[in-house]
Order: structure tokens, then C-alpha cells, then sequence
């Protein structure tokens, strides 16, 4: 009898507990739609009642930390996130060059499914880093990180994962296309921020200039650049923007106003009134030659800051793009502390080129398309897996140190006897382990398809032809909002 009365007890006391706090947090029908003072409010409501009701102690740190990170999170969009102290203190990091790491930028999905799970993706190598040392491609997945799931992961933890001490090491499993599965592993180094790598292309009158982040020294080195140029004869130009994940808005505009002389760069619209702002070029900050041939390099690790760049040059048709579709981040944040310890990244804007086109989610597509790599067969994926896992490249190279051009050929044609690799990859392999512990080169034009067809394309009679043909990203814009319109009348007839 006792028991059951203490049980009746126990179950009136939960009752009341949970009318009172449902009465704390109910929303009558005149509330239907609050207003942000009533939801602010609520959210101290629940803040105070959680701290205080939870049935163990709660570290109010973790509450804001979540309350914030959920905020942000359901707003569904990748660029907009909680800045940790951990978070900050590697984009402080990155922002003076002093970590220890992997050389890789990459992004991650929020949300994680069985259909498609939150791999990390990445969005660049770069250069001079273990990463791009080991083959890493943009495009490629880190499925796990020492062997831990990275779907299961929050940025900050795989930041956190990848990050270390200078000289340990990391492994990494790359998932490449739909089956590829590897594991490298990496020993961290000094990242340093990169800005660009220049030179002349050997035989010829092409400037090259890979610009590889915009940060506020970028504008300052192609200078550099094209001042080297500019003694060397140049006659025309190439800018390489693959894998340039993007930058500073400032620092674009001024790499544009070295080449546009006249008009609007880029433009930001939001609803907010100062962050809409025109960004417009001036004849005196103007210091390439006029009329100069110009071949743009992109692909799908070209973001942001270089997808502008790439974009105002195209629509004034002033360059050919060569390559392949650029990633499509065509929004802009700001990093706002909220302490001196942690802050958020916020989308504040979207740019828009000359011509007046968002790119985001849809990318810029090149004037001619040429991928370095072909599509493998299933039976060629399982070959480079084997490959990777067989360390057979490392052993080719240390039985043959400071090996010369045909001495990689011909280990790759005995390689490619074993493993159904094609021999101009098993060069760049190749290449890549006898270089390790040197600077890497400024070009490889024996494995790099796209830079050999744009000093084709830059060479040819014809280039000032194809530049007339080329069409604004209105232009672009406009024709396939008309096949989506044609295609839909044809389908209700």
C-alpha cells in the first residue's frame, strides 16, 4: 500500500512539473507568430530551466555553445557556423601561416544520411603541402581520419584531427569517384598561406602565373609577376585558378584592376543597405598590356574570390576559360567575435558579376571543358587502389634516387605491365615521390592536359576568333532559362 502510494506521489509531482513547465512555454494562438522578442525570450526561458531542472550539474558553456551552434546550423547553410575557440584559434592560425598541417582546404555538409553521408570534401590542394605531395585531388572525400568516421565528425573535430604538431603523422582514407578507396598518410608541416607561384613558360612568350589563394599580398605578387613578364618579352598570359579556393573580396578586386581598366568588378546585394556595394575598376590601378591574350585555368576547386575574378575577365571578354565548371560560392561571409575567444561566420551577401549573374550552386562553366584525369573503368579504380596500397611507387623511387624524365617512363611502362594504370598518371606518380623533398615545379606539362591546351589555345591563329564567340554568364544565364522554358512546353504538348 505504501508503495503504491509513493508511486501515486511520484507521478502527480512529474505532473505538476510538466504542466508548470508546459505553461512556462506555451504559445497561445494571439502568439502565433511571435515576434523575436518572444523567442529570445523563450530561449532564456528554456535556458534557465534546463540549468537549473537537469538532473546532473550543467556547465552553462556548454548550453551557449550548443544554443548558438543549433541557431546557426538551422539556417542550412554550410558557410554559416559557430566559431569555437578551437575554431578561432586555427583560423587565427591560418591567418598568420603558424599551424601544423595538412594542406588541404575542405568544406562538410551539415546534416549526415545513409544515402549521403557528411563526407568531408576537398575543395583544394595546396601546393607545396603534404597533401598535394601525396596526389590528393580536389573533388576527393576523407571518408575517415586514423581510421574514425568523418560523417560523424563536426568540422571542428576534423580541423582538430587533421591539425598537429609539426612532423607527426595523420592517416587519411580518400574515397575517389563512387569506389576508390585509399588510405595516405600524411606527417604535418608548416602551412604556410600561399599567394602565387610565376614564371615563363620554356620556348615561349607565355607568362604563367598561378595565383593560389587571394589574401592582401596576392595583388603585390602577380605584380611581381608580371613585372618578370614584362622583361621577358610576355605576349601573352595565362592565370591559373585551379584549386585557388578564394580570399579577400579587396584583394580580387585589385588582381581584376590590374586587367580591367573600366566599369563594375563585382557587386554584392543583400538586404541589408551597406553591405550592397559596387566594386569598379580604375584606369591608373591598369597594368597589363591592352589587348593581351589572356587563357584563363579553372576547375571544380575554383571558388569564391577566383570564381569572381574568372567571371568579370569573362564577361568583359577579356580571357578564354579553360578547364572545367568552378565549384559555384557565390556568397560572402564575415567572421563576427562574439568574445575574444569564439565568434560566428555569417553570410552577409551574394556577388554578382559584371553582367549581373549569381554563380552560387551553379558554377562557371569553361569556354572548352578538358579534364587532366579520364574517367577510370571499374577495373582501372581496383588497379589504383592496388597500386596505392602496394607502396610500389616509394620502393620504384628509392631504389632510384634523382630519377631523370626517362628513367620514370620507363618505370612506369614496367609499373603499368602489373597494374592497369595509364602511364601518363604513373609519371605524374612518379614524379611527384622523386620531387618530395624539393619545390615543387612550376608546371607538368608531360601529365597537365588543361595548361598544354590553353598554351595551344593562347598559340593558335585562331584565338581572337574563339574570344568573339565567347558569351557573357548573362548571356549563358538566358540561354538555359530558355531550354528549361522549351523543354517544359514540349513536354505538356
Amino acid at each position: 500500500m505504501k508503495k503504491n502510494i509513493r508511486k501515486i506521489f511520484y507521478i502527480s509531482v512529474i505532473t505538476v512539473s510538466i504542466l508548470c513547465s508546459s505553461s512556462c512555454f506555451a504559445q497561445t494562438s494571439k502568439e502565433s507568430k511571435a515576434t523575436s522578442f518572444q523567442y529570445m525570450k523563450k530561449l532564456n526561458q528554456v535556458f534557465d530551466y534546463v540549468q537549473q531542472n537537469y538532473v546532473d550539474e550543467l556547465d552553462p558553456k556548454i548550453l551557449y555553445e550548443g544554443a548558438i551552434k543549433g541557431m546557426l546550423d538551422a539556417i542550412g547553410d554550410p558557410y554559416t557556423l559557430y566559431l569555437d575557440p578551437d575554431y578561432m584559434r586555427d583560423l587565427n592560425d591560418t591567418t598568420t601561416g603558424n599551424f601544423g598541417g595538412v594542406g588541404l582546404s575542405i568544406s562538410k555538409p551539415i546534416e549526415s544520411t545513409p544515402q549521403k553521408p557528411a563526407y568531408v570534401e576537398v575543395s583544394s590542394p595546396i601546393d607545396d603541402t603534404p597533401g598535394a605531395r601525396a596526389g590528393i585531388h580536389a573533388g576527393d572525400y576523407i571518408i575517415a581520419i586514423d581510421g574514425l568516421p568523418t560523417p560523424e565528425m563536426t568540422m571542428n573535430e576534423v580541423l582538430s584531427h587533421l591539425r598537429g604538431q609539426i612532423g607527426t603523422p595523420v592517416t587519411v582514407t580518400i574515397l575517389r569517384g563512387t569506389n576508390m578507396r585509399f588510405d595516405v598518410k600524411l606527417v604535418r608541416a608548416l602551412i604556410e598561406v600561399p599567394t602565387a607561384k610565376y614564371g615563363m613558360i620554356e620556348g615561349t612568350k607565355i607568362g604563367y602565373c598561378k595565383l593560389i589563394e587571394f589574401t592582401p599580398e596576392t595583388p603585390k605578387r602577380l605584380q611581381d609577376a608580371m613585372d618578370l613578364f614584362q622583361k621577358n618579352g610576355y605576349t601573352s598570359m595565362i592565370i591559373d585558378l585551379r584549386d585557388n579556393p578564394g580570399g579577400l573580396i579587396t584583394s580580387v578586386v585589385d588582381v581584376a584592376d590590374k586587367f580591367i581598366d573600366n566599369g563594375l568588378i563585382v557587386s554584392t546585394k543583400s538586404r541589408l543597405a551597406f553591405e550592397n556595394q559596387e566594386f569598379t575598376a580604375s584606369p591608373e590601378k591598369t597594368t597589363a598590356k591592352k589587348n593581351l591574350p589572356i587563357v584563363v585555368l579553372i576547375n571544380q576547386g575554383s571558388a569564391s574570390a577566383s570564381e569572381i575574378l574568372s567571371g568579370a575577365l569573362k564577361d568583359y571578354h577579356m580571357a578564354y576559360l579553360v578547364g572545367q565548371k568552378t565549384y559555384g560560392k557565390g556568397s560572402v561571409q564575415q567572421v563576427i567575435p562574439l568574445s575574444d575567444i569564439d565568434g560566428m561566420k555569417l553570410t552577409m551577401a551574394r556577388y554578382y558579376t559584371p553582367s549581373d549573374v549569381n554563380i552560387d550552386k551553379i558554377g562557371i562553366p569553361p569556354d572548352y571543358e578538358i579534364k587532366n584525369i579520364e574517367t577510370m573503368t571499374p577495373e582501372q579504380e581496383e588497379a589504383y587502389t592496388k597500386l596505392v596500397a602496394s607502396n610500389i611507387i616509394t620502393e620504384t623511387v628509392e631504389k632510384t634516387p634523382n630519377m631523370s624524365e626517362n628513367d620514370i617512363a620507363l618505370a612506369a611502362n614496367v609499373i603499368a605491365k602489373t597494374y592497369d594504370v595509364d602511364e601518363r598518371l604513373l609519371r605524374r606518380l612518379i614524379r611527384i615521390q622523386v620531387q618530395r623533398t624539393q619545390v615543387t615545379p612550376l608546371y607538368d606539362l608531360d601529365y597537365d592536359l588543361q595548361l598544354a591546351k590553353a598554351i595551344e589555345i593562347i598559340q593558335s591563329d585562331n584565338y581572337s576568333d574563339l574570344m568573339r564567340k565567347t558569351k557573357t554568364l548573362k548571356e549563358l544565364q538566358d540561354e538555359a532559362l530558355l531550354a528549361q522554358e522549351t523543354a517544359k512546353e514540349e513536354s505538356v504538348q
